[in-house]
């Protein structure tokens, strides 16, 4: 599975974003972040990149709210 090697999985993607796994599923769902689904098991699957992207986003959200 060299091709799933720059994905995380549900739990990790959560720790490496602070937030609790069902947090990222509702952003899944709001369309906020995308998602894969792991060919064989089903298992949603995050992209590194996508995820910088979002805490890019959110650190910008920060500034602009005079955080």
């Amino acid at each position: 599975m060299q091709q799933l090697a720059g994905y995380l999985r549900i739990s990790e993607a959560a720790r490496y974003l602070g937030v609790p796994p069902n947090t990222l599923r509702n952003w899944v769902n709001a369309g906020k972040v995308a998602a894969i689904r792991h060919p064989l098991n089903g298992y949603r699957l995050f992209k590194r990149a996508d995820l910088d992207a979002l805490r890019e986003r959110a650190a910008v959200a920060d500034t602009h709210a005079g955080k």
